[in-house]
């Protein structure tokens, strides 16, 4: 594997190990919605960037754009789940608009791919 798909499942598995953890703080903690749709998020999109790994590993047409597409996945989710957990354990935002920038993020990294499927298969 090259050094981006490592980093792609390094990052990962950081946000699996995270899903997790904020899995069991939210059993903890009450009033925890917050934690569990982060939790969520963390966890599922650690499953599709372990995919994307994969897929970049695979050294398939346009692969910068799949990895530009991939760290922007995960960069997008960490900040939507860090703004929730955030306010769950402190009341407080990472920064303004937070959530909504990594939401969006996340929903035009998901778009990016499927531009980019598109486009390989064009390319092949």
């Amino acid at each position: 594997m090259q050094r981006p798909s490592l980093l792609i499942v390094f990052l990962a598995a950081l946000s699996g190990a995270a899903g997790v953890a904020l899995a069991a703080a939210s059993a903890h903690i009450s009033n925890a919605a917050n934690l569990e749709t982060a939790s969520r998020f963390l966890m599922i999109h650690a499953a599709a960037a372990l995919g994307l790994g994969a897929l970049l590993a695979a050294k398939l047409p346009l692969a910068r754009w799949l990895g530009g597409a991939s760290f922007a996945l995960i960069a997008g989710v960490a900040l939507f789940s860090g703004d929730l957990a955030a306010r769950s354990f402190t009341g407080d935002r990472l920064f303004p608009y937070a959530a909504p920038i990594g939401g969006s993020l996340t929903i035009g990294s998901w778009l990016a791919l499927a531009v980019w499927a598109l486009a390989a298969l064009r390319a092949r």
